[in-house]
Protein backbone atom coordinates (compact mmCIF):
# COMPACT_ATOMS: atom_id res chain seq x y z
CA UNK A 1 0.00 0.00 0.00
CA UNK A 2 1.38 3.40 -0.93
CA UNK A 3 1.98 5.97 1.76
CA UNK A 4 -0.33 8.41 -0.04
CA UNK A 5 -3.28 6.03 0.44
CA UNK A 6 -3.11 6.49 4.21
CA UNK A 7 -3.41 10.27 3.98
CA UNK A 8 -6.96 11.48 4.66
CA UNK A 9 -7.77 14.71 2.91
CA UNK A 10 -9.83 17.32 4.74
CA UNK A 11 -13.40 17.91 3.51
CA UNK A 12 -13.69 20.68 0.97
CA UNK A 13 -15.32 23.88 2.20
CA UNK A 14 -16.89 26.83 0.39
CA UNK A 15 -17.37 30.48 1.22
CA UNK A 16 -16.14 34.03 0.55
CA UNK A 17 -19.56 35.33 -0.50
CA UNK A 18 -19.75 39.09 -0.57
CA UNK A 19 -22.68 41.50 -0.72
CA UNK A 20 -22.21 44.58 -2.94
CA UNK A 21 -21.77 47.77 -0.89
CA UNK A 22 -20.56 51.25 -1.71
CA UNK A 23 -17.99 53.18 0.31
CA UNK A 24 -19.27 55.66 2.88
CA UNK A 25 -18.89 57.14 6.33
CA UNK A 26 -20.37 55.80 9.59
CA UNK A 27 -21.77 52.65 7.97
CA UNK A 28 -23.64 54.53 5.25
CA UNK A 29 -23.20 54.13 1.53
CA UNK A 30 -22.04 56.66 -0.99
CA UNK A 31 -25.48 58.25 -1.37
CA UNK A 32 -25.94 58.47 2.40
CA UNK A 33 -22.58 60.19 2.73
CA UNK A 34 -23.54 62.66 -0.01
CA UNK A 35 -26.80 63.41 1.84
CA UNK A 36 -24.83 64.08 5.02
CA UNK A 37 -22.41 66.44 3.26
CA UNK A 38 -25.27 68.22 1.49
CA UNK A 39 -27.08 68.56 4.82
CA UNK A 40 -24.06 70.21 6.40
CA UNK A 41 -23.92 72.71 3.54
CA UNK A 42 -27.64 73.46 3.92
CA UNK A 43 -27.13 73.95 7.67
CA UNK A 44 -24.34 76.46 7.05
CA UNK A 45 -26.50 78.37 4.55
CA UNK A 46 -29.44 78.36 6.99
CA UNK A 47 -27.15 79.72 9.72
CA UNK A 48 -26.08 82.62 7.55
CA UNK A 49 -29.64 83.34 6.37
CA UNK A 50 -31.76 82.78 9.50
CA UNK A 51 -29.33 82.61 12.36
CA UNK A 52 -29.37 80.00 15.10
CA UNK A 53 -33.07 79.17 14.72
CA UNK A 54 -32.71 78.27 11.05
CA UNK A 55 -29.59 76.26 11.77
CA UNK A 56 -31.37 74.23 14.48
CA UNK A 57 -34.33 73.47 12.21
CA UNK A 58 -32.16 72.36 9.30
CA UNK A 59 -29.91 70.40 11.64
CA UNK A 60 -32.90 68.54 13.11
CA UNK A 61 -34.20 67.64 9.63
CA UNK A 62 -30.83 66.43 8.41
CA UNK A 63 -30.17 64.62 11.68
CA UNK A 64 -33.49 62.78 11.47
CA UNK A 65 -32.77 61.63 7.92
CA UNK A 66 -29.27 60.47 8.87
CA UNK A 67 -30.61 58.68 11.94
CA UNK A 68 -33.10 56.80 9.76
CA UNK A 69 -30.27 55.82 7.40
CA UNK A 70 -27.82 54.76 10.13
CA UNK A 71 -30.26 52.76 12.27
CA UNK A 72 -30.19 49.23 10.83
CA UNK A 73 -31.51 45.90 12.02
CA UNK A 74 -29.77 42.53 11.88
CA UNK A 75 -30.85 42.11 8.26
CA UNK A 76 -29.06 45.28 7.20
CA UNK A 77 -32.29 47.19 6.51
CA UNK A 78 -32.28 50.80 7.63
CA UNK A 79 -35.17 52.45 9.44
CA UNK A 80 -35.83 54.51 6.30
CA UNK A 81 -36.25 51.34 4.23
CA UNK A 82 -38.62 49.81 6.77
CA UNK A 83 -40.62 53.03 6.94
CA UNK A 84 -40.91 53.30 3.15
CA UNK A 85 -41.99 49.65 2.96
CA UNK A 86 -44.71 50.25 5.54
CA UNK A 87 -45.95 53.37 3.72
CA UNK A 88 -46.01 51.53 0.39
CA UNK A 89 -47.96 48.66 1.94
CA UNK A 90 -50.54 51.00 3.45
CA UNK A 91 -51.03 52.73 0.11
CA UNK A 92 -51.51 49.39 -1.67
CA UNK A 93 -53.92 48.23 1.01
CA UNK A 94 -56.01 51.41 0.83
CA UNK A 95 -56.21 51.00 -2.95
CA UNK A 96 -57.17 47.31 -2.43
CA UNK A 97 -54.32 46.18 -4.66
CA UNK A 98 -53.68 43.32 -2.25
CA UNK A 99 -56.99 41.62 -3.12
CA UNK A 100 -57.39 39.59 -6.30
CA UNK A 101 -60.57 38.00 -7.64
CA UNK A 102 -60.66 36.34 -11.06
CA UNK A 103 -62.88 34.07 -13.09
CA UNK A 104 -66.41 34.65 -14.46
CA UNK A 105 -67.56 36.11 -11.12
CA UNK A 106 -64.36 38.00 -10.39
CA UNK A 107 -63.33 41.60 -10.86
CA UNK A 108 -61.35 41.07 -14.04
CA UNK A 109 -63.08 42.20 -17.22
CA UNK A 110 -62.02 39.19 -19.28
CA UNK A 111 -63.49 36.59 -16.91
CA UNK A 112 -60.51 34.21 -16.87
CA UNK A 113 -58.24 32.86 -14.13
CA UNK A 114 -55.24 34.95 -15.10
CA UNK A 115 -52.13 35.04 -12.97
CA UNK A 116 -51.98 37.99 -10.58
CA UNK A 117 -49.26 40.56 -10.01
CA UNK A 118 -45.97 40.49 -11.87
CA UNK A 119 -46.95 37.48 -14.00
CA UNK A 120 -50.31 38.88 -15.12
CA UNK A 121 -49.12 40.01 -18.55
CA UNK A 122 -47.02 36.91 -19.24
CA UNK A 123 -47.68 34.95 -22.43
CA UNK A 124 -47.04 31.23 -22.93
CA UNK A 125 -46.20 29.46 -26.18
CA UNK A 126 -44.62 26.13 -27.09
CA UNK A 127 -41.86 25.18 -29.52
CA UNK A 128 -39.66 22.16 -30.23
CA UNK A 129 -35.91 22.07 -29.82
CA UNK A 130 -33.38 20.41 -32.13
CA UNK A 131 -34.05 17.03 -30.49
CA UNK A 132 -37.79 17.29 -31.13
CA UNK A 133 -38.61 17.90 -27.46
CA UNK A 134 -41.41 20.41 -26.79
CA UNK A 135 -40.51 23.31 -24.50
CA UNK A 136 -42.51 26.15 -23.01
CA UNK A 137 -41.49 29.73 -23.78
CA UNK A 138 -42.68 32.52 -21.48
CA UNK A 139 -42.70 36.12 -22.67
CA UNK A 140 -42.99 39.19 -20.44
CA UNK A 141 -43.97 42.25 -22.52
CA UNK A 142 -43.10 44.85 -19.85
CA UNK A 143 -39.44 43.80 -19.64
CA UNK A 144 -39.08 42.08 -23.05
CA UNK A 145 -37.77 38.93 -21.33
CA UNK A 146 -38.11 35.34 -22.55
CA UNK A 147 -37.89 32.38 -20.18
CA UNK A 148 -37.42 28.65 -20.73
CA UNK A 149 -37.75 26.10 -17.92
CA UNK A 150 -35.66 22.94 -17.64
CA UNK A 151 -36.72 19.96 -15.52
CA UNK A 152 -33.94 18.18 -13.61
CA UNK A 153 -33.84 14.81 -11.87
CA UNK A 154 -31.19 15.27 -9.14
CA UNK A 155 -29.31 12.13 -8.20
CA UNK A 156 -29.08 13.11 -4.53
CA UNK A 157 -26.07 12.85 -2.25
CA UNK A 158 -27.09 9.71 -0.32
CA UNK A 159 -24.48 6.94 -0.47
CA UNK A 160 -22.32 9.12 -2.74
CA UNK A 161 -18.61 9.63 -2.12
CA UNK A 162 -17.44 13.08 -1.08
CA UNK A 163 -15.14 13.22 -4.09
CA UNK A 164 -18.10 12.78 -6.42
CA UNK A 165 -20.06 15.49 -4.60
CA UNK A 166 -17.07 17.85 -4.91
CA UNK A 167 -16.94 17.12 -8.65
CA UNK A 168 -20.67 17.93 -8.97
CA UNK A 169 -20.24 21.20 -7.09
CA UNK A 170 -17.23 22.13 -9.23
CA UNK A 171 -19.17 21.47 -12.43
CA UNK A 172 -22.14 23.43 -11.07
CA UNK A 173 -19.89 26.40 -10.37
CA UNK A 174 -18.44 26.10 -13.85
CA UNK A 175 -21.94 25.94 -15.33
CA UNK A 176 -22.95 29.13 -13.50
CA UNK A 177 -19.75 30.85 -14.65
CA UNK A 178 -20.43 29.79 -18.25
CA UNK A 179 -23.81 31.55 -18.15
CA UNK A 180 -21.93 34.84 -18.18
CA UNK A 181 -20.77 33.96 -21.71
CA UNK A 182 -24.23 32.94 -22.97
CA UNK A 183 -25.52 35.58 -25.41
CA UNK A 184 -28.46 37.56 -24.11
CA UNK A 185 -28.94 35.78 -20.79
CA UNK A 186 -30.32 37.96 -17.99
CA UNK A 187 -30.92 35.67 -15.03
CA UNK A 188 -31.25 32.07 -13.92
CA UNK A 189 -33.08 30.41 -11.06
CA UNK A 190 -33.15 26.96 -9.48
CA UNK A 191 -36.32 25.88 -7.70
CA UNK A 192 -36.35 22.80 -5.47
CA UNK A 193 -39.89 21.91 -4.39
CA UNK A 194 -40.99 19.28 -1.89
CA UNK A 195 -44.60 18.15 -1.68
CA UNK A 196 -46.49 15.22 -0.14
CA UNK A 197 -46.96 12.19 -2.33
CA UNK A 198 -50.61 11.45 -3.05
CA UNK A 199 -49.91 7.73 -3.62
CA UNK A 200 -51.86 7.69 -6.89
CA UNK A 201 -48.81 6.99 -9.01
CA UNK A 202 -47.82 4.08 -6.77
CA UNK A 203 -51.32 2.61 -6.97
CA UNK A 204 -51.32 2.92 -10.75
CA UNK A 205 -47.89 1.28 -11.03
CA UNK A 206 -48.86 -1.64 -8.79
CA UNK A 207 -52.20 -2.23 -10.50
CA UNK A 208 -50.62 -2.25 -13.97
CA UNK A 209 -47.97 -4.80 -12.97
CA UNK A 210 -50.12 -7.17 -10.89
CA UNK A 211 -50.61 -10.50 -12.64
CA UNK A 212 -53.79 -12.51 -12.66
CA UNK A 213 -53.63 -15.53 -10.43
CA UNK A 214 -51.09 -14.02 -8.03
CA UNK A 215 -50.96 -15.56 -4.53
CA UNK A 216 -53.35 -14.02 -2.02
CA UNK A 217 -50.54 -13.19 0.40
CA UNK A 218 -48.72 -11.22 -2.32
CA UNK A 219 -51.88 -9.29 -3.16
CA UNK A 220 -52.46 -8.53 0.52
CA UNK A 221 -48.87 -7.34 0.92
CA UNK A 222 -49.11 -5.04 -2.10
CA UNK A 223 -52.45 -3.67 -0.89
CA UNK A 224 -50.86 -2.84 2.46
CA UNK A 225 -47.96 -1.13 0.68
CA UNK A 226 -50.37 1.01 -1.34
CA UNK A 227 -52.18 2.10 1.82
CA UNK A 228 -49.19 2.76 4.08
CA UNK A 229 -46.26 3.76 1.86
CA UNK A 230 -47.55 7.22 0.77
CA UNK A 231 -47.88 8.31 4.42
CA UNK A 232 -44.94 10.52 5.24
CA UNK A 233 -43.35 10.22 1.79
CA UNK A 234 -42.61 13.26 -0.32
CA UNK A 235 -42.00 14.25 -3.91
CA UNK A 236 -38.91 16.32 -4.67
CA UNK A 237 -38.68 18.19 -7.97
CA UNK A 238 -36.05 20.58 -9.30
CA UNK A 239 -36.44 23.07 -12.13
CA UNK A 240 -34.02 25.52 -13.71
CA UNK A 241 -35.40 28.68 -15.33
CA UNK A 242 -33.26 30.65 -17.79
CA UNK A 243 -34.28 34.19 -18.72
CA UNK A 244 -33.05 35.90 -21.87
CA UNK A 245 -33.51 39.46 -23.05
CA UNK A 246 -35.66 39.95 -26.13
CA UNK A 247 -33.32 42.35 -27.92
CA UNK A 248 -30.28 41.75 -30.06
CA UNK A 249 -26.88 43.41 -29.73
CA UNK A 250 -28.12 46.46 -31.62
CA UNK A 251 -31.09 46.91 -29.29
CA UNK A 252 -33.62 45.75 -31.88
CA UNK A 253 -36.60 43.86 -30.48
CA UNK A 254 -36.95 40.21 -31.38
CA UNK A 255 -40.22 38.55 -32.20
CA UNK A 256 -41.44 35.56 -30.27
CA UNK A 257 -41.00 33.15 -33.18
CA UNK A 258 -37.43 34.31 -33.77
CA UNK A 259 -36.58 33.82 -30.11
CA UNK A 260 -38.22 30.40 -30.11
CA UNK A 261 -36.15 29.22 -33.09
CA UNK A 262 -32.94 30.51 -31.55
CA UNK A 263 -33.53 28.88 -28.17
CA UNK A 264 -34.56 25.65 -29.90
CA UNK A 265 -31.01 25.31 -31.20
CA UNK A 266 -29.40 26.30 -27.88
CA UNK A 267 -31.44 24.18 -25.47
CA UNK A 268 -29.78 20.81 -26.22
CA UNK A 269 -26.37 22.15 -25.24
CA UNK A 270 -27.75 23.81 -22.10
CA UNK A 271 -29.53 20.67 -20.93
CA UNK A 272 -26.59 18.41 -21.74
CA UNK A 273 -24.18 20.60 -19.76
CA UNK A 274 -26.37 20.15 -16.69
CA UNK A 275 -25.82 16.38 -16.61
CA UNK A 276 -22.34 16.71 -15.12
CA UNK A 277 -23.61 18.87 -12.23
CA UNK A 278 -25.60 16.08 -10.58
CA UNK A 279 -28.88 17.35 -12.04
CA UNK A 280 -29.53 14.01 -13.73
CA UNK A 281 -31.35 13.75 -17.03
CA UNK A 282 -32.29 17.36 -17.76
CA UNK A 283 -35.06 18.08 -20.27
CA UNK A 284 -37.10 21.16 -21.17
CA UNK A 285 -40.51 21.58 -19.58
CA UNK A 286 -43.49 21.49 -21.93
CA UNK A 287 -46.27 24.07 -21.77
CA UNK A 288 -48.82 21.66 -20.27
CA UNK A 289 -46.43 20.60 -17.52
CA UNK A 290 -45.66 24.21 -16.65
CA UNK A 291 -49.37 25.01 -16.47
CA UNK A 292 -49.92 22.14 -14.05
CA UNK A 293 -46.98 23.25 -11.88
CA UNK A 294 -48.25 26.81 -11.53
CA UNK A 295 -51.85 25.67 -11.02
CA UNK A 296 -50.85 23.37 -8.17
CA UNK A 297 -48.70 26.11 -6.61
CA UNK A 298 -51.70 28.43 -6.28
CA UNK A 299 -54.18 25.66 -5.47
CA UNK A 300 -52.44 22.64 -3.85
CA UNK A 301 -55.78 20.82 -3.60
CA UNK A 302 -55.73 20.46 -7.40
CA UNK A 303 -52.71 18.13 -7.19
CA UNK A 304 -54.91 15.18 -6.26
CA UNK A 305 -57.31 15.87 -9.12
CA UNK A 306 -54.50 16.15 -11.67
CA UNK A 307 -52.89 12.91 -10.46
CA UNK A 308 -56.27 11.15 -10.56
CA UNK A 309 -56.82 12.31 -14.14
CA UNK A 310 -53.39 11.10 -15.21
CA UNK A 311 -53.95 7.73 -13.51
CA UNK A 312 -57.00 7.26 -15.75
CA UNK A 313 -55.03 8.18 -18.85
CA UNK A 314 -56.58 11.64 -19.16
CA UNK A 315 -54.27 14.59 -19.70
CA UNK A 316 -55.64 17.80 -18.12
CA UNK A 317 -55.81 20.40 -20.85
CA UNK A 318 -54.93 23.60 -19.00
CA UNK A 319 -54.49 26.94 -20.70
CA UNK A 320 -52.20 29.68 -19.40
CA UNK A 321 -55.30 31.77 -18.63
CA UNK A 322 -56.61 28.99 -16.33
CA UNK A 323 -53.69 28.53 -13.94
CA UNK A 324 -54.18 31.59 -11.74
CA UNK A 325 -56.05 31.59 -8.43
CA UNK A 326 -59.77 32.28 -8.25
CA UNK A 327 -59.12 34.39 -5.16
CA UNK A 328 -55.99 35.66 -3.45
CA UNK A 329 -55.27 38.18 -0.73
CA UNK A 330 -51.90 39.45 0.42
CA UNK A 331 -51.39 40.35 4.06
CA UNK A 332 -48.43 42.07 5.70
CA UNK A 333 -46.70 38.79 6.55
CA UNK A 334 -48.65 36.02 4.74
CA UNK A 335 -50.49 35.21 1.53
CA UNK A 336 -53.88 33.55 1.08
CA UNK A 337 -54.49 31.86 -2.26
CA UNK A 338 -57.33 29.49 -3.11
CA UNK A 339 -57.05 26.45 -0.83
CA UNK A 340 -53.82 27.27 1.01
CA UNK A 341 -51.80 29.80 3.02
CA UNK A 342 -48.21 30.70 2.22
CA UNK A 343 -45.37 32.71 3.73
CA UNK A 344 -42.31 33.69 1.73
CA UNK A 345 -38.91 34.51 3.21
CA UNK A 346 -35.97 36.21 1.51
CA UNK A 347 -32.31 35.68 2.30
CA UNK A 348 -30.65 38.79 3.72
CA UNK A 349 -27.27 37.28 4.50
CA UNK A 350 -25.37 34.37 2.98
CA UNK A 351 -23.53 31.91 5.25
CA UNK A 352 -20.64 33.66 6.93
CA UNK A 353 -17.36 31.83 7.00
CA UNK A 354 -16.78 28.49 5.34
CA UNK A 355 -19.44 25.81 4.92
CA UNK A 356 -19.67 22.30 3.51
CA UNK A 357 -21.43 21.34 0.30
CA UNK A 358 -24.37 19.90 2.28
CA UNK A 359 -25.20 23.18 4.01
CA UNK A 360 -28.61 23.48 2.28
CA UNK A 361 -29.59 19.81 2.48
CA UNK A 362 -32.01 20.21 5.40
CA UNK A 363 -33.47 23.45 4.06
CA UNK A 364 -34.38 21.96 0.68
CA UNK A 365 -35.52 18.63 2.14
CA UNK A 366 -39.11 17.80 3.14
CA UNK A 367 -40.43 18.74 6.57
CA UNK A 368 -43.49 17.26 8.33
CA UNK A 369 -44.80 20.68 9.46
CA UNK A 370 -44.78 22.13 5.92
CA UNK A 371 -47.16 20.78 3.29
CA UNK A 372 -45.30 22.25 0.32
CA UNK A 373 -41.97 24.05 0.31
CA UNK A 374 -40.06 25.79 -2.45
CA UNK A 375 -36.46 26.93 -2.13
CA UNK A 376 -35.49 29.12 -5.08
CA UNK A 377 -31.95 30.28 -5.74
CA UNK A 378 -31.87 33.39 -7.93
CA UNK A 379 -28.76 34.02 -10.04
CA UNK A 380 -27.72 36.98 -12.16
CA UNK A 381 -24.61 36.00 -14.15
CA UNK A 382 -22.21 38.80 -15.04
CA UNK A 383 -20.07 39.04 -18.11
CA UNK A 384 -16.29 39.29 -17.83
CA UNK A 385 -16.11 43.08 -18.27
CA UNK A 386 -18.80 43.79 -15.69
CA UNK A 387 -17.30 41.27 -13.24
CA UNK A 388 -13.85 42.88 -13.46
CA UNK A 389 -15.31 46.32 -12.89
CA UNK A 390 -17.41 45.19 -9.93
CA UNK A 391 -14.65 43.34 -8.08
CA UNK A 392 -12.25 46.25 -8.47
CA UNK A 393 -14.87 48.70 -7.20
CA UNK A 394 -15.69 46.40 -4.28
CA UNK A 395 -12.00 46.10 -3.49
CA UNK A 396 -11.60 49.88 -3.38
CA UNK A 397 -14.73 50.32 -1.26
CA UNK A 398 -13.67 47.65 1.23
CA UNK A 399 -10.20 49.16 1.50
CA UNK A 400 -11.74 52.60 2.08
CA UNK A 401 -13.95 51.31 4.88
CA UNK A 402 -10.98 49.58 6.52
CA UNK A 403 -8.74 52.67 6.38
CA UNK A 404 -11.39 55.32 7.11
CA UNK A 405 -10.96 54.79 10.84
CA UNK A 406 -7.82 54.98 12.92
CA UNK A 407 -8.89 51.75 14.66
CA UNK A 408 -10.72 49.65 12.05
CA UNK A 409 -12.93 46.81 13.24
CA UNK A 410 -12.07 43.17 12.72
CA UNK A 411 -15.06 42.78 10.39
CA UNK A 412 -13.94 45.62 8.10
CA UNK A 413 -10.44 44.16 7.93
CA UNK A 414 -11.87 40.72 7.10
CA UNK A 415 -14.06 42.25 4.38
CA UNK A 416 -11.01 43.94 2.86
CA UNK A 417 -9.12 40.63 2.75
CA UNK A 418 -12.15 38.85 1.26
CA UNK A 419 -12.52 41.52 -1.43
CA UNK A 420 -8.84 41.12 -2.26
CA UNK A 421 -9.23 37.35 -2.65
CA UNK A 422 -12.31 37.81 -4.85
CA UNK A 423 -10.41 40.19 -7.12
CA UNK A 424 -7.51 37.73 -7.39
CA UNK A 425 -9.84 34.82 -8.26
CA UNK A 426 -11.61 36.90 -10.91
CA UNK A 427 -8.27 37.92 -12.40
CA UNK A 428 -7.40 34.22 -12.74
CA UNK A 429 -10.55 33.60 -14.78
CA UNK A 430 -13.24 32.82 -12.20
CA UNK A 431 -16.80 33.89 -12.94
CA UNK A 432 -18.88 36.28 -10.86
CA UNK A 433 -22.56 35.75 -10.12
CA UNK A 434 -24.99 37.75 -8.01
CA UNK A 435 -27.32 35.41 -6.14
CA UNK A 436 -30.18 35.45 -3.68
CA UNK A 437 -32.64 33.03 -2.14
CA UNK A 438 -36.41 32.90 -1.72
CA UNK A 439 -38.07 30.30 0.54
CA UNK A 440 -41.82 29.72 0.31
CA UNK A 441 -43.74 27.52 2.73
CA UNK A 442 -47.35 26.49 2.08
CA UNK A 443 -49.87 24.92 4.46
CA UNK A 444 -53.53 24.07 4.00
CA UNK A 445 -54.93 25.90 7.05
CA UNK A 446 -54.14 29.06 8.99
CA UNK A 447 -53.72 27.06 12.20
CA UNK A 448 -50.57 25.46 10.75
CA UNK A 449 -48.81 28.77 10.10
CA UNK A 450 -47.08 29.10 13.53
CA UNK A 451 -45.62 25.58 13.22
CA UNK A 452 -44.40 26.35 9.71
CA UNK A 453 -42.75 29.60 10.83
CA UNK A 454 -40.93 27.78 13.63
CA UNK A 455 -39.80 25.07 11.20
CA UNK A 456 -38.42 27.57 8.67
CA UNK A 457 -36.58 29.44 11.44
CA UNK A 458 -34.88 26.20 12.48
CA UNK A 459 -34.08 25.19 8.91
CA UNK A 460 -32.59 28.61 8.19
CA UNK A 461 -30.31 28.22 11.20
CA UNK A 462 -29.08 24.83 9.99
CA UNK A 463 -28.32 26.36 6.58
CA UNK A 464 -26.50 29.27 8.25
CA UNK A 465 -28.49 31.79 6.22
CA UNK A 466 -30.40 34.77 7.58
CA UNK A 467 -34.02 34.72 6.43
CA UNK A 468 -36.52 37.57 6.70
CA UNK A 469 -40.21 37.43 5.77
CA UNK A 470 -41.01 39.52 2.71
CA UNK A 471 -43.10 42.02 4.66
CA UNK A 472 -45.57 43.98 2.56
CA UNK A 473 -44.79 42.09 -0.65
CA UNK A 474 -45.84 38.50 0.00
CA UNK A 475 -47.69 38.21 -3.32
CA UNK A 476 -44.71 39.40 -5.37
CA UNK A 477 -42.29 37.23 -3.40
CA UNK A 478 -44.56 34.21 -3.95
CA UNK A 479 -44.33 34.71 -7.73
CA UNK A 480 -40.55 35.15 -7.47
CA UNK A 481 -40.30 31.70 -5.89
CA UNK A 482 -42.03 30.01 -8.81
CA UNK A 483 -39.99 28.64 -11.76
CA UNK A 484 -41.15 31.44 -14.04
CA UNK A 485 -37.88 33.32 -14.47
CA UNK A 486 -39.17 36.70 -13.28
CA UNK A 487 -36.29 39.12 -12.73
CA UNK A 488 -37.27 41.05 -9.62
CA UNK A 489 -34.67 43.79 -10.16
CA UNK A 490 -36.54 44.86 -13.29
CA UNK A 491 -39.72 45.52 -11.30
CA UNK A 492 -38.35 47.51 -8.34
CA UNK A 493 -39.65 51.02 -7.83
CA UNK A 494 -36.28 51.95 -6.31
CA UNK A 495 -33.35 50.57 -8.35
CA UNK A 496 -31.06 48.07 -6.66
CA UNK A 497 -28.02 50.28 -7.22
CA UNK A 498 -29.69 53.15 -5.36
CA UNK A 499 -30.58 50.84 -2.47
CA UNK A 500 -26.96 49.71 -2.16
CA UNK A 501 -25.73 53.31 -2.27
CA UNK A 502 -27.89 54.17 0.76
Amino acid sequence: MAAADNVRTAPRTYGNWRAPASAGIAGMGMLGTVIMMFGLVITMIATLASGVAGALVSLMIVGTILLLLMTKDKHGHSALQRLSTRIGWQRAKMARHNIYRSGPLGRTAWGKFQLPGLAAASQLSEYQDSYGRPFALLFYPSTRHFTVVINAEPDGASLVDEDQVDVWVAHWGQWLASLGHEPGIVAASVTVETAPDTGIRLRREVSHNMQDGSPAIARAMLAEVIQTYPEGSALVSARVALTFKGTDRNGKRRKEDDMGRELASRLPALTQSLNSTGAGAARPVAAQELCETVRIAYDPAAAVLIDEARSQGISPELQWTDVGPAGAQAFWDKYRHDSAWSITWQMTQAPRGEVFSSVLSQLVGPHPDIDRKRVTLLYRPLDAATAARMVEADKRNASFRATASARPSARSMAEARAAERTAQEEARGAGLVNFGMVVTGTVMSAEQLPDMVAAIDNLGATARVLLRPAYGSQDSAFVAGLPLGIVMQSHLSVPAGLREAL
